[in-house]
């Protein structure tokens, strides 16, 4: 009899390998990946601290855009550092956004090798598919937020009074910025999410065809209040690109849950109601627990 310990033996690759390390050695791994983690990050933060006007000039670039198109109406909008300690803190601020952003590929590889060896073969191909449709589509949506937040920032400064200049702390521009490039990187995420669900079998195709009503609706509040200027045009250019990408997603969970029929996989519960007895195999039933 194989104890906990030992480890269980896998007998097909699609069952969990069972690792033959105690508690006190997973804790060991733990603190190890931790710590190459955070070397990464330190290393990184000093990048970020030594190519900091360069990283910044970047931030600055969208407001900058405003700045110069305000200057030309004879309008004053400007951005401030206020309190005599606030530029040594926007610059360690800066610099840890950097930190975290260079070293991601390696906290990320630390995670994915901490978390692989307990997944089941065919969970670590639709992990690998899951991140590498993650990445460009969070990158897609970062780039678009980019490119379209000098027309919100202008929108918005466009309600200060006549004659009264706009003055704007750095730190909460920074705090601006970055929650809508986030904002628009997640919402291109929102197809990876619902493919993994009906990868997982959790969410199936037809359920998200008899839901359209509610997913455009949806999407569409989630596009007016993600954007910063509350505008039709700034709403419909994050709207209307995740619904295309939901479109998408929505045709491929009909295309695996069909494939996933002819395979010979789980029965469509969606056909029973929620007071119907489903078949699945219950305890008594002797085909159950045979293979094992």
């Amino acid at each position: 009899m194989t104890t906990f310990d030992e480890g269980i033996s896998s007998h097909s690759d699609d069952q969990v390998v069972e690792s033959s390390m105690t508690l006190t050695d997973h804790l060991r791994e733990l603190r190890s990946r931790l710590v190459k983690s955070a070397l990464a990050l330190a290393a990184g933060m000093v990048l970020g601290w030594i190519y900091y006007e360069p990283i910044f000039a970047v931030l600055r670039a969208p407001i900058d855009q405003v700045i110069a198109e305000a200057q030309s109406k004879g309008q004053t909008v400007q951005i401030v550092v206020l309190g005599v300690g606030e530029a040594f803190t926007l610059k360690l601020k800066i610099s840890a956004v950097a930190g975290i952003i260079l070293s991601s590929p390696v906290w990320l590889y630390q995670l994915w090798r901490f978390i692989t060896p307990g997944l089941r073969k065919n969970e670590r191909r639709n992990a690998y598919l899951f991140v590498a449709g993650s990445l460009p589509l969070f990158l897609v949506g970062v780039v678009m937020a980019y490119v379209f937040l000098p027309k919100g920032l202008s929108l918005l400064f466009g309600f200060t009074p006549e004659g009264v200049g706009n003055y704007v702390e750095v730190s909460k521009y920074l705090s601006f910025f970055l929650r809508t490039v986030i904002v628009f990187g997640v919402g291109f995420l929102t197809p990876v999410v619902l493919i993994a669900l009906n990868l997982v079998g959790v969410l199936s195709g037809k359920r998200l065809m008899a839901a359209w009503r509610i997913i455009i609706f949806s999407v569409f509040v989630f596009g007016a209040v993600a954007t910063p200027s509350g505008d039709p045009i700034s709403m419909l250019v994050l709207a209307l690109p995740v619904l295309g990408l939901v479109v998408v997603a929505i045709i491929f969970c009909l295309v695996n849950d069909r494939r996933r029929a002819r395979r010979g996989g789980e029965p469509d519960y969606t056909k029973w109601s929620d007071d119907e007895v489903s078949p699945i195999p219950s305890s008594d039933d002797p085909d159950v627990g045979s293979s094992s």
